[in-house]
């Protein structure tokens, strides 16, 4: 599949990517701690101001037409984000990991998430130049999961009860001690795991089972890798930051299902009529900016988070 960037782009991107994570991890937060809202909210600023920096670039060196598809794919990528990171938060307090490492957590599960989103869209680029019609089965299956999303009743998430995180734990070797700030530890000369290892698995599958949705949404807006990609890492790199407003504002998302359920099926039918009719990409991006705001109003009246965000930590 043809796309508009070279291969020397991909690698001047990628590159720049593993610098920027290296920044991240190495520099500026190389103590733990927790973050407070203000510096979450300068750095969630900061990742969309350098998102936005991209998609100007992108839109002066390939076009405006290139440049609005990537800002489109970007918005439709952060609002899919949204119920992923609320996910994380449930994840978080499952395992009872501290404030002050959850930012580590986040770090190596979001270059995991890059790594396995990055396989998802070449290998969907490739099969969609093969067999074009897998756009329409990407459509139909974006439709059905909107709808059964809006549908869904709100239930309690316990991800500690998921078969796979049970069968961890009594496969892998646990430490009991209380209060881990590593992955894994040494007692009695044996090297243990600790919840924030299982915490970070969980984030990796909750990720992997997030991204059948999200990466078949992007291919409404544009077939181009490159564009797919970007847009799908730039969204990536800034969850960290608004996973911690998000944990903080959590209480004003009361209509996040049926604004996320909207997102999915509009793209989903975008994808269907595209053989009898094109949707203009700005008009995309209006629908989608339209549709994801719903995600913001505040709940009427004070209180905290909703029941259903609550989760046990794990024992």
């Amino acid at each position: 599949m043809e796309s508009i960037a070279s291969p020397v782009a991909f690698a001047i991107f990628a590159i720049g990517v593993v610098a920027m994570l290296a920044l991240d991890l190495g520099v500026f937060h190389r103590k733990a701690h927790q973050p407070t809202l203000s510096e979450s909210i300068g750095w969630t600023l900061f990742w969309i101001s350098l998102s936005a920096a991209f998609g100007l670039g992108v839109g002066y060196f390939s076009g405006a037409e290139a440049g609005l598809q990537f800002s489109t794919g970007y918005i439709l990528e952060k609002a899919l984000s949204v119920d992923n990171l609320f996910v994380m938060l449930i994840i978080m307090r499952a395992f009872a990991v501290p404030p002050a490492q959850q930012h580590r957590v986040l770090f190596w599960g979001v270059l995991g998430a890059l790594v396995m989103r990055t396989i998802f869209i070449f290998a969907g680029a490739a099969l969609i130049t093969r067999f074009h019609w897998l756009l329409y089965v990407f459509g139909g299956f974006l439709v059905i999961t909107g709808v059964r999303l809006a549908l869904q009743k709100q239930s309690d998430v316990h991800p500690e009860n998921n078969f796979l995180v049970r069968w961890m734990r009594k496969v892998l070797p646990m430490s009991k001690a209380p209060g881990a700030t590593t992955f894994t530890v040494v007692e009695g000369g044996k090297r243990l795991v600790t919840p924030l290892m299982l915490a970070l698995i969980t984030v990796e599958l909750t990720d992997l089972i997030f991204a059948a949705d999200s990466i078949p949404a992007v291919f409404a807006v544009t077939t181009d890798p490159f564009i797919v990609l970007t847009s799908n890492i730039f969204a990536v790199l800034g969850l960290r930051s608004l996973f911690f407003v998000l944990a903080d504002l959590m209480n004003r998302f009361h209509l996040l299902k049926f604004g996320l359920a909207a997102v999915l099926v509009f793209v989903g039918a975008k994808m269907l009529v595209a053989v009898v009719f094109h949707v203009p990409i700005l008009i995309s991006l209006l629908v989608i900016v339209l549709l994801a705001s719903v995600l913001f109003p505040p709940r009427a009246g004070p209180g905290g988070p909703s029941d259903e965000m609550k989760a046990p930590p794990v024992r």
